[in-house]
């Protein structure tokens, strides 16, 4: 007779179900949050629902905050005139680490991709849109990943973005192509975004 651990399954399933997360791990995760001390995992799952009800999107830019507008759409040393379109918040994170771009960003939450189900009306195209209208931008880098979602998702921006008399650049990718921005190392994105090409 086989046995179900119900409570230990559940957990199980939870963890798996997060990104880059296979069965094994999963598991490996489930009993390492059991074993944790009662106040530990307490915490632990205290931690997830404070960041659920108090993280949102920036105003502006998209990117997870916890105020109205993030710190870097707030810092007033970046230049307002360029803006960084990523994918996910992640993204932005590994093109901050290269400490060579001083601009602003926008987060598209995604890229388009018909197989999965996503279209333009499920990214933040719209408010982008309405960014670029109502302040003082003069160039958009795409900088989404070079897969083919990345690359249609850039090309739809692009045809969007050049009736309004802007800049429209892509990264120049020294970047593995088929890969994710936020795996890439420091040098390569900063090298990247140096060498971006208008489309």
């Amino acid at each position: 007779m086989a046995y179900r651990f119900n409570a230990l399954e559940e957990l199980t399933e939870h963890f798996r179900a997060l990104p880059g997360i296979g069965g094994k791990s999963a598991q490996r995760l489930a009993f390492h949050v059991l074993n944790m001390p009662p106040r530990d995992a307490k915490a632990f799952a205290d931690a997830i629902l404070r960041a659920k009800e108090s993280v949102r999107y920036c105003k502006d830019c998209q990117n997870m905050t916890e105020n109205e507008l993030c710190p870097i759409c707030t810092d007033p040393s970046r230049d307002r005139s360029v803006v960084c379109v990523v994918q996910t918040p992640a993204d932005l994170m590994a093109v901050e680490k290269t400490h060579g771009y001083k601009g602003l960003y926008h987060v598209l939450h995604g890229a388009i991709s018909p197989m999965d189900g996503v279209g333009p009306a499920d990214l933040k195209i719209k408010e982008l849109l309405i960014r670029v209208a109502e302040q003082p931008i003069q160039e958009v880098i795409l900088a989404t990943d070079p897969t083919v979602e990345g690359d249609a998702t850039a090309i739809y921006l692009s045809k969007l973005l050049k009736p309004m008399n802007l800049r429209v650049s892509r990264l120049a990718f020294g970047l593995p192509v088929g890969g994710d921005l936020e795996y890439a190392d420091e040098l390569t994105l900063a090298k990247a975004i140096e060498n971006r090409r208008e489309l």
